[in-house]
């Protein structure tokens, strides 16, 4: 498919029985660059595409992926959904580029993004942090989680899953189409629609691991050594005035930018994000 010279192709990268799904997204001649997009727990790589296109548009090769269990990629057959593994699949395709990109990761794939480039020196041109922090509010990881758990039995229709995300995020306005909430849930045989991800995830995301992977996350943004950006959500319950302190002490170097959001920043506000972003890849 091709659009604004860009050419969008899907890929696709095997790791530990695991296939990870996403799109390439290459622009006509010579690339600047790559970027790639790595979303937050229970979205898929459709969150990024506008942004992505755009990026694409600008002379960058773009790869946006499905984290393993979400969206086109396959469920972790042994339901691991640690850190560790979320780190060990990026790695799988940063092995594969010509070049090291620069990491552009929300939520999930932020600390995922986080943890690779500050633990494999070298991975990475660049990091993109978008709302988060290694040290996020308690309360909002709460309520993602909450939200998260909140439909085991599914939804009877699409008007339900917006009600769902209205409720979640009501500062957002409610889509007029519903037909991109296809990308997000996906139907099963009795007509219920259910999250495009595996809810053993939930499993391992869990509170009590939450201190030791800060720990980590800290560590990992002290030994960062390519350019940073974190972009937070105004309107953000994780990413609170005390993360972004705290990620200032780990990395001064860091560039910081606030846009009129929530914790879904490149959602909520998605040409401002995207423009950040472009400044950002321009000076990397």
């Amino acid at each position: 498919m091709t659009s604004r010279g860009v050419r969008t192709d899907p890929v696709s990268f095997p790791h530990n029985g695991v296939r990870l799904s996403g799109d390439h997204r290459a622009p006509d001649g010579a690339a600047r660059g790559t970027a790639v997009f790595l979303h937050g727990g229970g979205q898929t790589r459709h969150s990024w595409r506008k942004t992505a296109e755009r990026v694409a548009a600008d002379g960058w090769t773009t790869i946006s992926l499905d984290a393993r269990g979400h969206g086109d990629s396959t469920w972790a057959p042994d339901g691991n959904y640690s850190l560790d593994s979320f780190v060990g699949d990026l790695y799988a395709v940063l092995d594969t580029l010509p070049e090291p990109p620069v990491l552009v990761g929300a939520s999930l794939g932020g600390i995922t993004s986080l943890a690779a480039a500050g633990e494999r020196p070298g991975c990475a041109a660049g990091l993109v942090l978008v709302d988060v922090a290694p040290r996020t509010s308690e309360e909002g990881r709460a309520r993602i989680a909450e939200f998260m758990a909140g439909a085991p039995d599914g939804f009877a229709s699409l008007e339900e899953v917006a009600d769902a995300i209205h409720a979640y995020n009501p500062h957002r306005p409610r889509p007029r189409s519903l037909d991109g909430l296809r990308k997000n849930v996906r139907q099963h045989a009795n007509g219920r629609w259910y999250w495009h991800w595996d809810p053993k995830f939930l499993d391992v995301r869990d509170e009590p691991n939450r201190d030791a992977e800060a720990d980590r996350l800290a560590r990992a943004a002290r030994s960062l050594r390519v350019p940073t950006m974190l972009v937070r959500g105004s309107q953000s319950d994780v990413v609170t005035a005390e993360s972004v302190e705290d990620l200032r002490r780990l990395l001064p170097s860091a560039r910081f930018e606030e846009v009129q959001a929530g914790h879904m920043v490149a959602g909520d506000d998605n040409d401002i994000f995207t423009k950040h972003l472009l400044d950002f890849l321009a000076a990397t």
